[in-house]
């Protein structure tokens, strides 16, 4: 069986994307990672694939705002070519600088912010998925996924998050603690379609149970992988 072609989205300080391009070929996928400047000069590269990711890290090293300049590149540099990716019904998840780039591109509803406690935070959280969520990536997960975030500029802001929860929008909360004050608890959110995703937390970097911190003494395990969200987005572009 044809394995589904994915195109992994990097730039200048992105530091996530060959974590990302693991955790999708484990998913079944095969991975093409390419920088930014590349895809506006060969957009076939994304028109050929089935799945894309918009990488984790410091993409131009913040500058002018997290993610600002990567969504210019993704909308002026592209044009309409990602939307037209969504069109098609190719689901597209953001992780951390990739979530903060499609809010910025207007592909996901709400804004990142600062951090409400004002600093950088690095540590382990424990997601769940949202009952209503409309989102491909998250269907079918009932168990909850822990994985580490690493960010900033993770607050998340919506000036109406019963709306989003009315339509299925709001993906994934955080559990217990939420890192950032981001409204609702909100983790993760998608779109109308249900085909977009971003999510502050990085699930690419709990795909095996070792990774887990607290590994071999009770923590973590299977049922909590992040690579149940890769596994949903490759077998929904299977079926494309």
């Amino acid at each position: 069986m044809s394995r589904v072609s994915a195109v992994v989205i990097a730039g200048p300080g992105t530091n996530r994307d060959l974590d990302v391009k693991t955790a999708l070929e484990m998913a079944g996928a095969d991975v093409r990672v390419v920088l930014a400047d590349e895809l506006i000069e060969t957009p076939r590269f994304l028109d050929d694939a089935q799945l894309a990711v918009v990488a984790g890290g410091f993409s131009y090293a913040d500058s002018l705002g997290a993610g600002r300049m990567l969504a210019l590149d993704l909308t002026v540099g592209l044009g309409d070519r990602l939307r037209q990716f969504v069109d098609k019904g190719r689901p597209v998840i953001g992780i951390c600088n990739g979530f903060q780039v499609l809010t910025r591109a207007r592909l996901l509803p709400g804004a990142l912010g600062h951090n409400a406690q004002g600093t950088f935070d690095c540590r382990w959280v424990v997601l769940d998925a949202a009952t209503k969520s409309n989102s491909v990536w998250t269907k079918g997960i009932d168990a909850p996924i822990h994985c580490p975030i690493a960010h900033g500029e993770g607050r998340y802001v919506h000036p109406d998050p019963a709306s989003l929860d009315a339509a299925g929008q709001i993906a994934l909360r955080y559990r217990s603690t939420n890192p950032n004050g981001s409204v609702d608890d909100i983790a993760g959110v998608s779109d109308s379609t249900g085909m977009v995703l971003g999510l502050m937390p990085h699930p690419e970097n709990h795909i095996i149970p070792r990774q887990h911190p607290h590994h071999g003494r009770g923590g973590g395990g299977i049922d909590h992988l992040g690579l149940r969200l890769f596994e949903n987005g490759v077998a929904h572009a299977k079926k494309l």
